[in-house]
């Protein structure tokens, strides 16, 4: 999530309702339980797959993506963060009229800076710039094999985004929509990024190497760093000393001193981790656990567990904006067959 002063900040009380029973109550129910594992679910669309919360709009954006090539169900979707209701939805542009094929959106993040959203075309081996103001598609940018994961970098008017399939880490200037940068190291698999927007390095999780990829603004070639068993997704601590990697295989949060370039810790967090976010005010982790339906709360100092919050099944991405963590999953509960996103409070 980007780190800026938003040109408009916007305050909200965050309504919650309770998941009991099994049974998703409705955003904006008021729960009897008001602490902090208080939970609100609701039905947002088919085929979800990650979502990032713009500041400056106080917005959660969504992607989606139904299906294997031809894909043609695929969508933008933006949210109210607090009411969880879906205010408007993209189609992206269609890439085969024979087929009514799109270029279907998978991974995203948000530009606070420029008012847009980017994201990965994960099946077109590309990425691709819409506008967060009337979510029209300003640019498609190729060459990123697989392109998995997308994050912003507003200090330095940079874009990362991980190119799977060649290992490969590429940058754009999110000004121009140019490239600007690219490392490949041979033989590995870039899938989740994140950024250190005071010194512009970028981390990407390899999940074929077990390791870390770090890329500097400045280097051409990348430090390797070890990481978990299987390292899928990365957050950064806030002083970004510190590097967190869901480990997919391990089921673990693994913590790992980027100074030194060795893991300090790893923390059982349930099968299948998939995704983990860093929430600045706490300094709590949160990490989805796709095979066990759950996300996780962890202390990383301590190394212990906080606490685990129940999602829908399949859960695939977790974001954490203001204290609060949106979990998207591809459960399929929804009246019409919808997946779900749940939110809760982290601490």
């Amino acid at each position: 999530m980007p780190r800026i002063t938003p040109r408009i900040r916007r305050s909200a009380a965050v309504a919650v309702a309770l998941v009991a029973g099994g049974t998703l109550a409705p955003a904006g129910v008021a729960s009897a339980d008001t602490g902090a594992a208080a939970t609100a679910s609701a039905p947002v669309t088919k085929g979800l797959y990650q979502s990032a919360y713009s500041e400056r709009n106080h917005a959660l954006w969504t992607t989606s993506a139904v299906g294997r090539p031809p894909v043609t169900s695929s969508a933008l979707t933006k949210l109210d963060p607090v009411t969880l209701k879906v205010e408007a939805t993209y189609t992206p542009p269609v890439t085969d009229a024979a087929t009514g094929a799109v270029e279907a959106v998978y991974g995203i993040a948000v530009d606070d800076e420029h008012n847009t959203v980017w994201v990965t075309n994960t099946r077109d081996n590309s990425v691709a710039v819409y506008s967060q103001r009337d979510g029209s598609h300003l640019a498609t940018l190729p060459n990123v094999a697989h392109a998995r994961e997308i994050v912003v970098d507003d200090k330095h008017d940079t874009v990362w985004a991980s190119g799977f399939g060649d290992g490969s880490v590429v940058a754009f200037d999110s000004r121009t929509f140019t490239e600007k940068k690219r490392v490949t190291v041979e033989g590995a698999g870039p899938t989740g990024l994140t950024v250190n927007e005071r010194t512009g390095t970028v981390y990407a999780a390899d999940l074929t190497n077990d390791q870390l990829i770090e890329v500097t603004r400045k280097s051409t070639k990348p430090r390797l760093i070890p990481a978990g068993d299987g390292p899928i997704s990365v957050a950064l601590s806030k002083n970004g000393r510190t590097a967190y990697t869901a480990d997919n295989t391990a089921g673990t949060v693994s913590v790992v001193d980027l100074d030194k370039g060795l893991v300090t810790k790893s923390v059982p967090t349930g099968a299948g981790a998939l995704s983990v976010k860093s929430d600045d005010r706490s300094g709590k982790l949160v990490a989805v656990n796709r095979t066990d339906a759950t996300a996780t709360v962890v202390d990383p100092r301590k190394g212990s567990v906080v606490k685990t919050v129940s999602t829908g099944a399949n859960p695939n991405h977790v974001e954490i904006a203001r204290g609060t963590a949106y979990v998207v999953d591809k459960s399929g509960t929804g009246p019409a067959g919808e997946d779900t996103l749940t939110r809760f409070r982290v601490r």
